[in-house]
């Protein structure tokens, strides 16, 4: 009884000093929150005093829902302790029948009560010891986690690296999942093709203005000059040239531009008669280049309508073949090639043509957000339809899907087994800047009420072995 009235009152007592720290904390708190907490010069109300919470122990806070888990495994913590006291009581009152005669069954319920005692105390002072000294004395391998934090930290960092972190794991893992058919069956799928259309078009517009402009249209500008210096165009435009006169493509040309001269002459006579009776001498009489200039004129305007009218025309055949030579001498001749690119250099070098160029960037630019923001615009329908292809490709062809869920467990594996100390030295990093007691405090809150069944169920089976024994031993004669 004085053992029980004993284990009450120090039970008492570590109960108050636990609320009374509780309070000092939350006033603690409080006043740093608020400011009124003594300060250095410059700190008014409302301003933090002291160091800012590291973002580790801010999300390892005791909350609200951890003091009513708490105030659970309190109740358990009584419950556990009264079954104590009734196994004491059971022990005194059989033990006290024994004493006075009592012959057979007060033998077996004291020895059964007595050993009820002895799991309940090994019990609590197990369980005791994961968090706290058991009754504050400096017990070896006691107050297991508040001490032996960071060890269990590292434990587990090292844990879930051999065991969670090792490539065949992970390769296992993933090829598990079969990455390639879920992710083609979900992209076949219409309404989720048109929600990655649509945040890759964010992510696109995005990037798009976090450009420079600046910076984009040198870096266009620059490539664009580099590379139409480095290679020759003489070659490319005399293949090109070649090709389109071997096919007739350059007669709708000759025959534009004879169309255009015809007519201009029809309506500028005036024009060509003066400027032909302009360049007469003066010694000429008028008349003479007045018929000078008409007979210009009409010769100039016979040979247009007949080269207008007749595809068989000389004229047009000496076309055919200066082009034909011309592109000739693009592709072989060298003195030709060299006034091709210096042609070229002149043209690329011009303030003029750096301005198309980098201006280019710009009307892209806009383009692309126009067409990247515009649901119906030929960019996101293309996309979506894309998507919508590559998933039913994803969905039904073998060979695409291992080789996606390969690329996906080579990456994988190259991360876990590359970056595996930084994995788990986030654990254990994590786990060492927790504050030892109120991590003490939420791991009892969570699993101590489980713990307090080990104390129940420590005096029920000892209880059963003592009883246990002590028929053996009757029954032997002991």
């Amino acid at each position: 009884m004085r053992t029980g009235r004993r284990g009450r009152r120090v039970r008492g007592r570590v109960e108050r000093m636990e609320r009374i720290e509780g309070t000092a904390e939350d006033a603690a708190a409080g006043a740093a929150d608020t400011g009124t907490g003594a300060g250095g010069p410059g700190e008014g109300p409302g301003r933090r005093t002291g160091p800012r919470p590291s973002a580790s122990l801010a999300s390892f806070a005791y909350t609200a829902a951890d003091e009513e888990k708490r105030r659970g495994v309190r109740r358990m913590k009584t419950t556990a302790t009264g079954l104590l006291l009734l196994v004491a009581l059971v022990y005194v009152l059989a033990t006290w029948a024994k004493n006075e005669g009592v012959g057979g069954w007060p033998g077996f319920v004291a020895a059964a009560a007595e050993a009820g005692m002895v799991g309940a105390l090994a019990d609590w002072f197990a369980v005791t010891a994961l968090f706290k000294r058991p009754l504050g004395l400096p017990i070896p391998h006691t107050a297991i986690i508040p001490t032996k934090k960071d060890q269990l930290g590292a434990s587990l960092g090292s844990f879930v690296g051999e065991n969670f972190l090792s490539g065949g794991v992970v390769r296992d893992r993933i090829h598990s999942l079969s990455i390639g058919g879920r992710l083609g069956a979900w992209l076949a799928e219409p309404e989720h093709a048109d929600r990655v259309t649509a945040e890759l078009s964010t992510a696109l517009r995005g990037a798009l203005t976090v450009l420079r402009d600046a910076d984009v249209q040198a870096v266009v500008g620059e490539a664009i000059t580099r590379r139409a210096n480095a290679a020759e165009v003489g070659p490319g435009l005399g293949k090109m040239l070649e090709k389109v006169v071997a096919d007739g493509g350059h007669r709708k040309v000759v025959d534009l531009i004879c169309v255009r001269a015809h007519d201009w002459l029809v309506e500028h006579n005036d024009s060509v008669m003066d400027a032909v009776q302009g360049g007469a001498p003066g010694w000429t009489p008028r008349f003479v280049d007045k018929r000078v200039g008409e007979r210009v004129y009409k010769e100039l305007l016979r040979f247009l309508t007949e080269m207008r009218d007749m595809p068989g025309h000389p004229a047009r055949g000496s076309i055919d073949t200066f082009l034909t030579d011309f592109a000739a001498d693009l592709q072989t001749d060298s003195e030709t090639r060299a006034r091709v690119e210096r042609l070229k250099s002149e043209i690329l070098g011009r303030g003029e043509v750096q301005d198309v160029i980098a201006s280019a960037w710009s009307s892209v630019r806009t383009m692309v957000i126009a067409a990247a923001e515009d649901e119906r615009s030929e960019l996101r329908l293309r996309a979506r339809a894309s998507l919508m292809a590559l998933g039913a490709r994803l969905a039904t062809d073998g060979r695409l899907q291992a080789k996606l869920e390969g690329w996906v467990e080579d990456a994988a594996v190259y991360v876990v087994t590359t970056y595996r100390a930084e994995i788990t030295s986030l654990i254990s990093d994590t786990v060492a800047g927790w504050d030892a007691d109120q991590t003490s405090k939420k791991i009892e809150a969570h699993i101590g009420r489980d713990l307090q069944f080990i104390r129940i169920n420590g005096t029920v089976v000892g209880a059963l072995a003592g009883l246990v024994i002590y028929s053996v031993s009757r029954a032997f004669g002991a």
